[in-house]
C-alpha cells in the first residue's frame, strides 16, 4: 500500500456537532481508509481480518489486504487494528416529528440519536411534506441524518373512508415523491381494491397494518410490501372457532394464544415468502403496549436521558396494565416469538424495526432492545444483523426501486458503516463498543457522538 498520511481522528471528522444533532453545511468529505481492519462483509456470516477499506465521494471504492489495495493520495487514515466493520445499520419503521413545521432542533435531535446508534438509513413511517427536502438535505450532506426514506401521510378509516378518497391520496403522494404509502387500520377491503390498483399505476408501494377487514391472507396476495408489528398474523393463524370469538381489529389479540392452527401458521408463512413479503416486527415496543410494564423501571434505562421530561411523563401515563392476565400475556408474546421465528428460519425477509418515538422507544437506543427480544425468539446474531444490512438494501431496490447498494461491505457500496471495538456476532451488546459511525462517507467519531448525547441530556435534564 502506498504511504498514507496519517492524522487524528479528531482531524478527520467530516461532522461536526453544533448542537445535538446539527451539523456545518460542508463540502464532500475526502478519502478516508480503514487499516488494518476485521470486516464483517454481511453478504454471509464470515468474518475477514487484515483488510483495508478505501472510501471515496461517499463509495466504498476498494476493499482487500494491504498489498491489493492503494489509497488515494492524501487520504485520512483510520487504524482499524483489532476492530470491527461491519456495514451502518436501519431501523425500518421510523418516525420523525410528523406535522407541518416541527422544532427543526427537535428533528435533528432525533435524527441525531439515530445515527449515535450506529442507525445510517431509517424509513419514515408517517410522512409529512417537510420530510422531502429534509431527506434530500442529509442526502446533500447539509444535516446530520441517516439515509431517510419517507413515507406518506397514512390512509386509514378517517383520511380514506371511499376508494375515491384513497385514490386521491395515493396520487397526491406519488406526485409529491414520498417513497412509500403508509397504510393504518380502518381501510374497507373496497377501498383497499382500488387504492391497490391506483397504487400500481403511479408506482407507488404500500406498507404498515393489515386492516382488519382486508386480512393478512388478501393482503399478502395483493402485495403488500411490509407488513409492520406482525400485523393480522396472529389473527390469520388462530383456529376457526376461537378466532370467530375475538375481534378481528384488536392491536393485542391475546385471547388468541392458544387458538394455533399449525396449517395455517406453515400457510401465512409460505404466502409471505412466495409474494415477497417483508415482515417489520416491533417485538420490544409490543412487549410494552400489550404488557404490563414497570414504567418506573423502564424511566430509569440509562437512554430516557435522552428525551424531555414531558415525553417521559406521557409515557408513564401511557403505561397500560396489559389485556390479560400474566399467564395470557406470556402466551401472547410467546406466539409472537414463534411466529417470527418460523419466518425467518423459513427464509422469509425481515428488517429491523422499533416504532421510535413510540411508548419507551427512545430512537436509536430501541433497536438495541429490540435486537434483544429477537435473540429470544431464536434468531442468530448473523440473522438479526442481516435484518438491518443487506436485507434493507434488497427490500429498497425491490420493493422502493431505488439504489439498494448499501448494507454489504465491497466496491460500489455506499458507505454507510459502524467501527467496533468487538465482534457483534459474537454478542450483541458489542453493538454499543462504537469508535464511529460513518454516513455516506461522513465519519463521526466517538468523541463527537459522546458530544452529542450529554448535550442532548443537559438539554432534557430538567
Amino acid at each position: 500500500m502506498k504511504s498514507l498520511l496519517r492524522v487524528s481522528f479528531a482531524a478527520i471528522i467530516a461532522t461536526a456537532i453544533l448542537s445535538p444533532g446539527r451539523a456545518q453545511a460542508q463540502e464532500a468529505p475526502g478519502p478516508i481508509v480503514f487499516t488494518n481492519v476485521t470486516i464483517l462483509p454481511m453478504s454471509s456470516d464470515e468474518v475477514v481480518p487484515n483488510q483495508y477499506v478505501v472510501v471515496s465521494g461517499g463509495v466504498i471504492t476498494a476493499v482487500g489486504s494491504a498489498d491489493d489495495v492503494d489509497a488515494p493520495p492524501g487520504a485520512a487514515v483510520i487504524n482499524g487494528n483489532g476492530r470491527f466493520l461491519m456495514p451502518g445499520l436501519a431501523e425500518m419503521h421510523a418516525h420523525v416529528p410528523p406535522g407541518a413545521n416541527p422544532p427543526r432542533e427537535e428533528v435533528e435531535d432525533i435524527l441525531f440519536l439515530y445515527v449515535a446508534n450506529g442507525i445510517t438509513t431509517i424509513r419514515g413511517m408517517l410522512g409529512s411534506a417537510y420530510q422531502i427536502p429534509l431527506a434530500e438535505e442529509i442526502e446533500g450532506g447539509e444535516v446530520l441524518g441517516p439515509n431517510f426514506y419517507v413515507g406518506a401521510p397514512s390512509i386509514n378509516g378517517g383520511s380514506a373512508p371511499t376508494p375515491e378518497a384513497a385514490e386521491r391520496l395515493l396520487r397526491a403522494h406519488a406526485e409529491a415523491g414520498y417513497h412509500l404509502q403508509k397504510i393504518h387500520p380502518g381501510v374497507s377491503r373496497e377501498t383497499w381494491n382500488h387504492m391497490v390498483e391506483v397504487a400500481r399505476e403511479v408506482g407507488l408501494t404500500w406498507a404498515g397494518h393489515v386492516p382488519a377487514d382486508v386480512g393478512l391472507v388478501h393482503a399478502i396476495e395483493t402485495g403488500m410490501s411490509t407488513v409492520d408489528h406482525l400485523d393480522g398474523y396472529i389473527q390469520a393463524i388462530a383456529s376457526d372457532d376461537v378466532q370467530a370469538q375475538v375481534s378481528a381489529g384488536q392491536t393485542c389479540p391475546v385471547g388468541l394464544a392458544d387458538a394455533l392452527d399449525e396449517a395455517k401458521l406453515d400457510q401465512a408463512i409460505r404466502m409471505t415468502i412466495e409474494h415477497d413479503v417483508y415482515v417489520v416486527p416491533t417485538m420490544y415496543l409490543w412487549e410494552n403496549l400489550c404488557g404490563r410494564p414497570d414504567a418506573n423501571e423502564l424511566l430509569q434505562q440509562p437512554e430516557m436521558r435522552y428525551v424531555s421530561p414531558g415525553t417521559r411523563e406521557g409515557w408513564r401515563r401511557r403505561a397500560g396494565g396489559g389485556q390479560g392476565s400474566p399467564e395470557e400475556l406470556a402466551a401472547f408474546f410467546q406466539l409472537r416469538k414463534r411466529v417470527l421465528k418460523a419466518l425467518s428460519d423459513a427464509g422469509a425477509g425481515v428488517l429491523m424495526g422499533t416504532d421510535s418515538p413510540q411508548l419507551f422507544n427512545v430512537p436509536g437506543f430501541a433497536l438495541h432492545r429490540e435486537l434483544q427480544v429477537m435473540a429470544d425468539a431464536g434468531m442468530s446474531n448473523y440473522e438479526i444483523l442481516k435484518s438491518g444490512t443487506v436485507a434493507v438494501g434488497e427490500y429498497v431496490a425491490s420493493h422502493l426501486g431505488l439504489d439498494g447498494n448499501f448494507g454489504t461491505i465491497a466496491p460500489g457500496q455506499r458507505a454507510d458503516l459502524v467501527l467496533l471495538g468487538s465482534n457483534p456476532l459474537d454478542d450483541l451488546a458489542n453493538l454499543f463498543d462504537r469508535v464511529g459511525v460513518m454516513v455516506r462517507g461522513r465519519w463521526v467519531g466517538r468523541v463527537e457522538i459522546d458530544a452529542g448525547l450529554e448535550a442532548l441530556a443537559a438539554k432534557h435534564s430538567g
